[in-house]
């Protein structure tokens, strides 16, 4: 077998698997006289270790290690067993996912989770995207908020991750998880005073969260990372929607989406709201996308603690602080 895989620290958070593990998991999945021509780890990923296989003359596929369970935070716990619940309701984009061919929730190979997938065709949209001068990106957010609208138009009956735990109003699902959230950076030393400062407000004013009350299909990461892109258009043409282990059911102003978009240049915020639709900016609304803000300040806080990007972490307290202050102020 030709093997690569990734180089990183001894103390990084993903842990590269071996060539013997690889063709174990290839034989449960596929058979035992299946080989290994060559497994290459891919480097774009944060959370999984991702690898591309050929296993003969068929095209290549895509393995996924999950972390071992104890390295897994509240927030990340079972990340994969979750893409994998959530499947079946990303039908209306169902044609630009990978289709699962095998998954092993056993952990008895490497005591982690793992499966397999179709690998899509074209390229990652981070480095796609830099081939086109920035005035056709514009193109690339009109595309994004159609498959946005298409995702947020699926109706759930409960909130919360897909998989699990389930909650029967928005507002305990958002509290549940920044309390977890909170819980996981104080295991990991650092301060969350400020994210426990703002669960309290969310706590008191939970009727304004429960306005919210038909559980929508949130992807959880749907972003320019996780987007493939066909190769040599005129412009940039998305084709695949990639890693959705953070669904949940929720609002959609909540989701990681929204949240990105609002800090692109206005062009290319129109371009998104042209085939998306206008957020609502009404004071209730703006008062939810403060407590949203502040989830996900709070969550990439953890991630960047994981990756050992310490230096980054200090913006987010002063982040924090703004949101704070703003809810402070803000009684709708």
């Amino acid at each position: 077998m030709e093997f690569q895989s990734v180089e990183r620290a001894s103390d990084a958070f993903q842990e590269s698997v071996t060539p013997d593990q690889i063709s174990a998991m290839c034989h449960r999945a596929f058979g035992a006289g299946m080989e290994v021509v060559s497994a290459v780890e891919l480097g774009g990923g944060l959370y999984n270790n991702t690898y591309r296989v050929e296993i003969g003359e068929d095209r290549p596929v895509i393995l996924r290690v999950a972390p071992e369970p104890g390295r897994q935070s509240r927030i990340e716990r079972a990340l994969m067993r979750n893409e994998h619940a959530s499947l079946p309701f990303f039908a209306p984009i169902a044609a630009m996912m990978p289709r699962t061919l095998f998954v092993d929730w056993t952990r008895e190979i490497l005591g982690r989770d793992y499966l397999w997938q179709t690998m899509l065709d074209g390229m990652p949209a981070p480095g796609g995207l830099r081939a086109y001068p920035r005035p056709r990106w514009a193109e690339f957010y009109r595309q994004l908020g159609t498959i946005a609208k298409r995702v947020h138009g699926v109706r759930g009956e409960r909130f919360g991750p897909v998989a699990w735990p389930t909650f029967t109003t928005w507002s305990e699902a958002v509290i549940c998880s920044m309390e977890d959230t909170a819980a996981d950076l104080e295991d990991a030393g650092l301060d969350a005073g400020d994210v426990r400062e703002v669960v309290a407000v969310a706590g008191r004013r939970r009727t304004v969260l429960d306005e919210i009350d038909e559980p929508r299909l949130l992807h959880g990461d749907l972003w320019v990372p996780n987007v493939m892109l066909a190769l040599d258009t005129p412009e940039p043409t998305i084709t695949g929607v990639l890693d959705h282990d953070r669904a949940s059911w929720g609002d959609p102003a909540a989701d990681w989406t929204t949240w990105m978009i609002a800090q692109r240049p206005a062009t290319e915020r129109a371009a998104f709201c042209e085939t998306y639709g206008v957020p609502p900016d009404t004071a209730r609304a703006v008062w939810r996308a403060q407590i949203y803000r502040a989830r996900h300040v709070s969550a990439v806080r953890l991630e960047r603690h994981r990756l050992r990007r310490h230096t980054k972490i200090a913006g987010s307290y002063a982040e924090m602080r703004e949101v704070l202050d703003l809810l402070a102020v803000w009684t709708p």
